[in-house]
């Protein structure tokens, strides 16, 4: 049994290379672009219900604070969520900077999701939701909630 379960962590290891390989060699200047998104973007997105937020902080970062149209899927179990991933929806990964988003946006990229990362990180969007931004958003985002 244990030999069958090396075979397979192989060859699903030698398909992810194989993938990750084809993904560098047509790496440029566009893919730069596309796999970012920046808080204004993603909000828009997030109000018209076309993007699912995915914040992959740990746990105990997540319940001391986060934000309401988020949902938390820290990034070491992401592998055993992603039935929890709307593939209708373009993913976009968030974390306090963009270090982790990153990762979780490659892994998901590879496993064939449309997935984008928050190239600024929730500090800024969180920073960016204050006042008469945060009133004007929460407005939008229930509107399109309620459709």
């Amino acid at each position: 049994m244990q030999r069958y379960l090396l075979i397979i962590v192989f060859f699903t290891t030698l398909v992810s290379a194989q993938n990750f390989d084809a993904y560098l060699k047509s790496f440029d200047y566009k893919s730069r672009t596309d796999m970012k998104i920046r808080t204004v973007e993603m909000l828009n997105m997030v109000e018209d219900g076309t993007a699912q937020v995915i914040d992959i902080r740990f746990r105990e970062e997540f319940e001391l604070w986060s934000l309401g149209f988020t949902k938390n899927i820290p990034l070491n179990e992401l592998p055993e969520r992603l039935d929890e991933l709307d593939e209708n929806k373009l993913i976009i990964t968030v974390c306090p900077h963009n270090d982790r988003a990153n990762i979780a946006r490659m892994y998901l990229m590879l496993k064939g999701y449309n997935v984008k990362y928050l190239s600024d990180g929730i500090l800024t969007t969180v920073n960016y939701l204050r006042g008469d931004n945060a009133k004007e958003f929460l407005e939008e985002y229930k509107k399109g909630k309620q459709k």
